[in-house]
């Protein structure tokens, strides 16, 4: 009898069952939207210029799998009824892995042409957070309540975490 399937999100191996749930193209940048606040499925298509059947899926899929949560709201018409999707504490918790990656792609990837770089900062004192969390002017690891990120291309503001619901 055969194993279960790599990625099989039920299988022995936590590697293999993470990537069951993360290893599809654009999961990851929704999630990283959803950690600075994105909610609207329009905010995410508009951000992120994918297609509205693959959007779905992600956001289906982030739902069944306990990472984000569906709330309704009116839209602005006041007509038609949609969704917002929030983190839950499981999402929230993907926050290591978006600093794992940004970390890598900091330091082995550039982009195509010259910007300035994204910055983890402390909400508190605005210094880049150094790799592990730490704020080198105050001395203190900074909890995800703290944090910030700025990214230039889109805009100078500092943007702090979204809360997990």
């Amino acid at each position: 009898m055969a194993g279960p399937r790599r990625g099989d999100a039920r299988g022995p191996c936590p590697i293999g069952r993470a990537i069951d749930v993360l290893g599809d193209r654009w999961t990851l940048l929704v999630l990283r939207n959803a950690t600075i606040g994105m909610s609207r499925f329009d905010e995410f298509k508009a951000d992120l210029g994918i297609a509205d059947n693959i959007l779905s899926d992600r956001l289906r899929k982030l739902v069944e799998h306990g990472l984000l949560t569906k709330r309704p709201y009116r839209d602005e018409s006041g007509g038609r009824t949609r969704n917002e999707y929030r983190l839950t504490e499981a999402g929230a918790a993907i926050l290591p892995v978006l600093h794992a990656m940004y970390d890598w792609g900091a330091t082995h990837t550039g982009p195509a042409e010259s910007t300035a770089p994204m910055q983890v900062v402390h909400r508190t004192c605005g210094e880049p957070v150094e790799p592990g969390g730490d704020c080198p002017r105050c001395g203190v690891h900074v909890t995800r309540e703290e944090e910030a990120w700025v990214r230039p291309w889109r805009s100078p503001e500092a943007i702090p975490l979204a809360p997990a619901v």
